[in-house]
């Protein structure tokens, strides 16, 4: 048999690792439709059950998670919650941050049919005018994206730690938002905003420790993102909770969904290298994506009117 040329033994590792590339992002995509869904039926639980709780007190933390947890629906929404981020986690492993992130983007439109449907949450026109420009505007940003091939988990450490601590000082700002002068009526949605925005560090750190397990194994825990991870969490956890005893259900989810979608895929880019376009015009679409992103979060909540925390 003559032997193979080296040409053609290129060719086919090229085809092998593309196919197996395509059917690695389909899976992750897949794990990310499943995290939208039960994400989007998790925060609609938990939306219910904390409106039942008495008003979270981030001052008596342990006290404030018991009197969530005691409300039955806030519990089954945390439940499918952490099944959610067990997808989340499995789809980052496997896949590029950016594509994962734009998948999930699908999961607004998501969110209005089911709290409209199964919840009977009505849904406003600038809500529904929100959530679209928010999917198509996130959408749009992950069709615009270069492929990566790989899960592309490599990161610098400085950038990583200036990433992540300009977000976590960006949610700080926005918990103490009526402290500094912000309007308290709004507070519901700047609430919503920081968890989303901790959702994001702690999305972070997940898929930087994921690159280091699959690099070191089960020492890939012991490093300080894995610190950044747990305290991300705990800190949104709490404002979530919070922002959703303040603020309508629909605007103050897709704004904690947006910011969280948002940070992941900047960080994606900033962090761990996912390429922009190298086309001036895909280029221009993608900042005309984050344009529409933008201009959903301002659009989305009602003019004034927030929810009262109940009593």
């Amino acid at each position: 048999m003559p032997a193979l040329s080296s040409g053609y033994v290129r060719r086919r590792a090229r085809r092998t690792g593309s196919v197996s590339f395509v059917m690695t992002s389909l899976f992750g995509i897949a794990l990310a439709l499943a995290c939208a869904l039960a994400t989007n039926i998790g925060f609609l639980f938990k939306y219910r059950g904390a409106r039942a709780a008495p008003a979270v007190d981030m001052r008596r933390p342990l006290r404030a998670a018991r009197l969530l947890f005691a409300s039955p629906l806030f519990a089954i929404g945390m439940a499918i919650a952490s099944t959610a981020w067990v997808f989340h986690v499995a789809a980052l492993s496997v896949a590029p941050m950016s594509l994962v992130q734009s998948v999930l983007a699908g999961g607004m439109v998501l969110l209005a049919v089911m709290a409209e449907r199964l919840f009977g949450m009505p849904i406003g026109r600038r809500q529904w005018i929100g959530l679209g420009l928010t999917a198509g505007g996130l959408m749009l940003l992950g069709v615009t994206l270069p492929a990566v091939h790989g899960p592309h988990s490599r990161f610098s450490t400085p950038s990583m730690f200036c990433f992540e601590a300009g977000l976590i000082a960006a949610g700080t700002l926005l918990i103490m938002g009526p402290r500094i002068g912000a309007p308290r009526q709004h507070h519901g949605y700047m609430l919503g905003a920081a968890a989303g925005i901790l959702f994001g560090v702690s999305d972070i750190a997940i898929k930087a420790i994921s690159g280091l397990i699959g690099a070191d194994g089960i020492h890939g825990l012991i490093t300080p993102w894995t610190l950044f991870c747990l305290v991300a969490s705990v800190a949104a956890f709490y404002a979530s909770a919070k922002a959703l005893q303040q603020g309508e259900a629909v605007p103050v989810i897709a704004v904690t969904g947006t910011a969280a979608n948002v940070a992941g895929i900047v960080g994606g880019i900033i962090v761990f290298g996912d390429p922009l376009a190298g086309n001036p015009l895909l280029l221009a679409v993608e900042c005309l994506a984050f344009a529409l992103v933008i201009a959903a979060a301002w659009i989305m909540p009602a003019p004034v009117r927030a929810a009262p925390a109940p009593a």
